[in-house]
């Protein structure tokens, strides 16, 4: 279970992995410094492919662009170098920024924002034709989310809160219900961060400040922990041709001698679990 370092670019705040089914890549986001990265395993070649204003969370599109989640609330198409405006701000998210986003069954995103000084983070959920739903308010910093196998409940990271929680989750309509706690983590395992589902159902939460990536099984008893020479470890994706390959980004690349030897590093994992593909978002 020894982690593999793939790529150290020094992420301050190395985030979002996400495999492109499309390409055989895995990319991430360095939130802090505007980068963007992805990797190719079968050149076992790796790139810095964007630099510009930074991206808090970021989705692949059915067409195979990347869906950006930036500053202010704007997200914009990147295709081929060429950034498309979707939306171009959020008034009340001028002081903020995207976080973690995740994109369902339907091409819906739901896209979670940064607290600001005056007041907690937020979950929007954006329609394919751009409609813009406020579905949370009073959120710590929102964080990974992810579905059950039968598509009916979503899982909803509150790193502010120290909790992973589990909604209702209605596919025809996007709508959220019935909140209640999945996992209240043990504040030596640090916070929750991103977090993805395996094939089997079970929850991976990454753990920012806790050196660890968690396995939860779906009654949510803890399965297994694995140990990452970064202390902040902040998301996970699966990826590889058969999904079979976790990926995991770090943070605190500017402060490895705090941070530990391996942080703001990307490293996979070879365990023998499989993973599913991530939905593309069908945003226009």
């Amino acid at each position: 279970m020894q982690p593999q370092m793939i790529a150290d670019y020094e992420c301050v705040v190395g985030e979002g992995p996400l495999w492109h089914p499309g390409e055989q890549r895995v990319y991430w986001t360095d939130i802090a410094t505007g980068r963007m990265f992805r990797y190719d395993p079968a050149a076992d070649a790796h790139e810095q492919f964007y630099q510009g204003e930074i991206v808090g969370g970021f989705t692949i599109q059915d067409d195979g662009a990347l869906l950006l989640f930036m500053a202010r609330g704007a997200v914009k198409i990147w295709r081929d170098g060429e950034l498309t405006t979707i939306l171009d701000e959020i008034p009340d998210e001028r002081e903020s920024r995207f976080n973690d986003v995740f994109a369902d069954p339907e091409g819906r995103v739901f896209c979670g924002t940064m607290p600001t000084p005056t007041r907690a983070g937020r979950l929007y959920r954006l329609d394919p034709d751009r409609t813009l739903t406020l579905l949370l308010e009073g959120i710590g910093v929102s964080n990974g989310m992810g579905l059950t196998p039968d598509r009916k409940q979503l899982y909803f990271t509150d790193t502010g809160a120290g909790k992973i929680y589990l909604f209702d989750y209605d596919r025809a309509t996007g709508d959220l219900s019935n909140q209640r706690v999945f996992v209240d983590a043990p504040g030596e395992e640090g916070g929750p961060d991103g977090m993805t589902v395996d094939a089997e159902g079970c929850v991976w939460s990454a753990r920012w400040g806790g050196s660890c990536l968690v396995r939860y099984r779906p009654d949510g008893t803890e399965e297994r922990s694995i140990e990452f020479p970064a202390k902040k470890v902040s998301s996970v994706i699966f990826g590889g041709p058969d999904y079979a390959d976790i990926y995991v980004t770090t943070a605190g690349g500017d402060n490895k001698a705090e941070d530990g030897p391996g942080a703001g590093a990307l490293y996979r994992l070879q365990l023998g679990i499989q993973g599913v593909p991530e939905y593309p978002s069908r945003v226009r």
